[in-house]
């Protein structure tokens, strides 16, 4: 994302921040609880908009895709086979070890003194495929600092991915995948 002028950027800080994805079990065995959540440990991005405001707001984030670890109350047995699972069977990391999210149209509405609701509409690339994804955040800035949260869904299918079934059929994940996220940005010193 080349800077534009007239333009704040805030640089991501994964440290500070929080991105999860919530996977919901269906079948015989649901029941016992395998409702896996799967935190997104390597991801780094920028956001830039006009200063003061909202507008000409773009995003970018990318996501390393092996960073992805199934977090929660299983056993380490498990927890190895699902993400072994997810790695070589359904993302295939090894032929995408990439997930991008772009925006460059985002609607704010201001909700308050350095507070927006923002709909945002990009182009999400996950396991070789690309679609326009919509993503709606409330968004805070105070300061050098930018807080992002809020939640969206995807289906599996779209991309190209098909869910998980294991134990002959009977535990198997739905299509749709609830993400969650909780970002911390920093604004970036102007280098001009």
């Amino acid at each position: 994302m080349a800077p534009q002028p007239n333009v704040e950027r805030y640089a991501i800080d994964p440290a500070m921040s929080r991105f999860t994805v919530k996977a919901v079990a269906t079948g015989m065995l649901s029941a016992m609880g395998h409702n896996p959540t799967i935190a997104i440990r390597d991801f780094s991005g920028e956001a830039e908009f006009a200063p003061g405001t909202l507008d000409h707001a773009a995003l970018r984030l990318r996501i390393d895709a092996r960073s992805l670890e199934v977090t929660g109350n299983v056993s380490d047995r498990d927890r190895r086979e699902m993400e072994q699972t997810m790695n070589q069977e359904v993302l295939e990391v090894a032929r995408f070890p990439e997930i991008v999210f772009e925006a460059a149209n985002a609607s704010p509405n201001k909700a308050g003194d350095g507070h927006y609701l923002v709909s945002l509409l990009g182009n999400l690339s996950l396991h070789g495929v690309t679609r326009s994804q919509p993503v709606s955040a409330q968004i805070a800035l105070q300061g050098d600092i930018l807080r992002a949260h809020g939640e969206f869904s995807l289906r599996q299918t779209d991309y190209g991915i098909k869910p998980v079934s294991v134990a002959g059929g009977t535990l198997k994940l739905k299509d749709e995948l609830k993400l969650s996220f909780d970002i911390l940005a920093r604004r970036v010193a102007d280098r001009s």
